[in-house]
């Protein structure tokens, strides 16, 4: 879900199940047929993001959720909360969002993702960070949408989180007839 919104880490452990559940909530969510609707607070007010259905139910990140909210047996507050002895148990408190960046990296390594890289960089590349940075580069659909997805202020800023490898994967010159 962090990827599938381009979440920053806070934005994730900060949801509830529905609204006005916690004290220390900072957003919540609605499962719709054709998605999840996130309302996350922000400083300047409030901002919504839409996380559709994914291709594949291995993938879709709805299913993911709806998934973790039964098995952990999860109705009312935080979404996204600590697990407990030595992962049999859901506890009842909020994730930290430094636990997220563990979350993230640890199977990334484990996976050998970007296998070129040394295991110190590969540590480094990949972190709670990584969510927004990544769907904001492997995404293929206009600037804009990205940056309304991020709750980015400008398009400046929303270039800066995509890492594109390819400099010349949409090639203007080809699309113009030349």
């Amino acid at each position: 879900m962090g990827f599938a919104g381009g979440l920053r880490r806070s934005e994730i452990v900060d949801l509830d199940v529905s609204r006005d559940q916690t004290d220390d909530c900072s957003g919540w969510i609605e499962i719709l047929d054709k998605g999840i609707p996130l309302t996350i607070r922000e400083k300047t007010g409030w901002r919504e993001v839409e996380i559709g259905r994914g291709s594949s139910d291995a993938t879709c990140p709805v299913v993911a959720v709806q998934t973790w909210l039964k098995l952990a047996k999860i109705h009312h507050g935080p979404i996204f909360r600590r697990v407990t002895g030595q992962g049999k148990a859901v506890g009842p408190d909020r994730l930290h969002d430094q636990e997220v960046a563990k979350l993230v990296k640890r199977p990334a390594l484990a996976a050998g993702v970007r296998g070129d890289l040394s295991e110190a960089e590969r540590a480094q590349k990949f972190a709670g960070h990584s969510l927004g940075a990544g769907l904001a580069s492997s995404a293929e659909v206009d600037e804009r949408y990205v940056q309304k997805q991020l709750g980015h202020a400008s398009a400046e800023m929303t270039r800066k989180y995509q890492r594109r490898p390819d400099r010349f994967r949409i090639n203007l010159t080809k699309a113009a007839g030349l």
